[in-house]
């Protein structure tokens, strides 16, 4: 029989985290419990919860789904899990899922909820479904057409799905742009053109840029690449960190636009027909490319979460989707 306790990841205080045990209920009609397979860090985000640095203003909109306590800690945080539904609601038993879940080794929650992963895609795949959401929201924000000449400058796991998701479109000519050199190699496994910001083939005059680095800088490069008319995508979320833009110089002459991309809201466009649940689907669907394996960067037991949260924290530029797995017996 499963334990009727569960062990879950909060952060204690800002810098210091630590599992701790849970009462687990039976669910009831209409739920589920889940056995989690796999969670994945975003190490932007959640790291800015790690250290305590999610500004005041924020504290009610940054809440995710089931997170229990509240910031700056102790608090209950994560939105990427993966399990198997081992009781509740008969059509899910035995399924693999996904949840917007903090990091738990068991949970219940409404059977509505969970979304079943499609055919063909691996449990271990599916924890980037978060990321691929948020590079689907920027996308629509951004609005290419056909034939665009797009910039993305940051190499992360949201830039690359973004920049991967943009190359697939008729005509256009994507750029992936990050410091880090090396990961020219993590783009070319996608298809992607890359360069750095220093080198001679970093191209200008963009149709589109959109900026998904976490740094100012990045910002900063995104409006000098765009040309007259141009629209700039923000993604990075800086938390409560404030950030200089010289939107004097050609700013204005420029006549560019400056949007936030978020993806807490879907865009106005989209709103009418779409909801949460089906960009979900969508996002679960594109990962069945195992291509996109490039972007799991490395994979820990969950009993290690602890220890190895200060370091992907302080991981900027080496750590991509960080994997967490979990004990597979009863």
């Amino acid at each position: 029989m499963p334990s009727h306790t569960a062990t879950a990841y909060w952060t204690l205080a800002p810098g210091r985290g630590a599992l701790q045990p849970e009462p687990l209920a039976e669910p009831t009609a209409g739920e589920v419990r889940v056995k989690t397979l796999y969670s994945g860090i975003s190490r932007g985000t959640e790291t800015l919860v790690f250290q305590g640095r999610v500004p005041q203003s924020e504290w009610q909109r940054m809440r995710a789904p089931f997170q229990a306590g509240d910031f700056p800690a102790p608090v209950k945080y994560g939105y990427t899990s993966v399990g198997v539904v081992e009781a509740g609601a008969p059509p899910l038993l035995g399924r693999e899922v996904f949840c917007l879940y903090p990091h738990q080794d068991r949970y219940v929650v409404p059977a509505e909820a969970v979304t079943p992963l499609p055919d063909g895609l691996p449990a271990a795949r599916a924890v980037l479904a978060a990321n691929m959401e948020t590079a689907i929201n920027g996308v629509w924000d951004a609005e290419p057409g056909v034939g665009d000449r797009i910039t993305v400058i940051g190499a992360g796991v949201v830039g690359c799905l973004v920049a991967w998701l943009c190359e697939a479109m008729p005509g256009t000519c994507v750029q992936l742009v990050d410091v880090a050199a090396e990961r020219a190699g993590l783009a070319a496994s996608l298809g992607l053109d890359f360069t750095t910001p220093d080198a001679d083939d970093l191209c200008d005059e963009r149709d589109i840029v959109i900026h998904a680095s976490g740094n100012p800088e990045g910002l900063r490069l995104a409006l000098a690449l765009a040309g007259t008319e141009a629209r700039v995508i923000e993604m990075s979320w800086f938390g409560a960190s404030e950030v200089n833009l010289p939107l004097g110089e050609a700013f204005h002459s420029r006549r560019l636009t400056l949007r936030a991309s978020q993806v807490g809201r879907l865009p106005t466009e989209h709103a009418p027909r779409w909801d949460y649940r089906r960009r979900l689907a969508l996002a679960l669907e594109l990962l069945r490319d195992s291509r996109l394996d490039a972007l799991i960067s490395g994979e820990s037991p969950f009993a290690e979460l602890p220890e190895l949260m200060p370091h992907l924290a302080e991981g900027a530029g080496k750590v991509l989707c960080h994997r967490l797995r979990y004990p597979t017996l009863p």
